[in-house]
């Protein structure tokens, strides 16, 4: 979010600042019928009470967008479970929320504002392709390779590390095409609230995906190849 509107109470930022600054605000807004385009303007307190919403509750979803936990820890100093604790409730979890609503939003400025040149058609069957190859690569993480790593039969988890590496080749061109797509992540002028907070959303996509793929590179999957070799040359593929 932007140093202004997080210096403003939530509660007193409207629908629309939250919508364009917050990924993830405009699920819980659909959630609860919250109108953020044509009715962008009203403030979440004003809205909440016109829809007879506890504000308390509304408010604590979306602070809770705001937590991003463990961005300043240095996870080699971590055990390799503790990591992979991380991993599943920090980006595991996250993609799985993010991806529904990106699709959504994309549709929906492909619809109205397919027309447009600047519109990023063909972004939402994008995102679909992308959300079944995340949802397959991270399933063989969760059934086959965090377990062996947890377990730490080091090579054993050799063949499973090699094959997350090309993946993770995989969704980075994956990023590379969503950026293809929209400009670099830049809406166009007069872009609509729904079109700008797709674009927030796949930024904050596109930043978590790349911290994922770092820690799981660059940390878990180098220490267990830095356990394997016992100071010999890695023959895996991590660097």
């Amino acid at each position: 979010m932007t140093a202004t509107t997080q210096s403003t109470p939530l509660q007193n930022q409207t629908l629309a600042q939250l919508a364009c600054d917050l990924p993830g605000a405009t699920a819980i807004f659909h959630q609860y019928r919250l109108d953020f385009c044509c009715g962008g303007q009203k403030s979440l307190a004003d809205a909440a009470q016109q829809k007879q919403i506890d504000l308390e509750t509304l408010v604590a979803e979306l602070q809770a967008l705001q937590d991003d936990t463990g961005a300043d820890t240095d996870w080699r100093e971590h055990s390799a479970s503790e990591l992979i604790d991380h991993l599943l409730s920090r980006f595991h979890q996250r993609h799985r929320q993010q991806l529904p609503e990106l699709i959504r939003l994309a549709r929906r400025v492909e619809q109205v504002h397919g027309e447009r040149p600047e519109c990023p058609n063909g972004l939402a069957d994008h995102l679909s392709h992308m959300a079944q190859e995340l949802e397959s690569h991270m399933m063989k993480e969760e059934q086959i390779l965090f377990p062996l790593l947890r377990r730490n039969p080091v090579t054993m988890a050799t063949g499973p590390i090699s094959v997350m590496h090309h993946e993770h080749v995989q969704h980075g061109e994956s990023i590379e095409q969503i950026d293809a797509l929209t400009d670099n992540i830049t809406p166009p002028p007069g872009a609509c609230n729904t079109w700008r907070a797709l674009y927030v959303g796949l930024q904050e996509l596109k930043e978590d995906l790349m911290q994922h793929i770092h820690l799981e590179n660059n940390v878990l999957f180098a220490g267990a190849c830095k356990v394997r070799s016992s100071g010999n040359t890695c023959q895996c593929s991590c660097h």
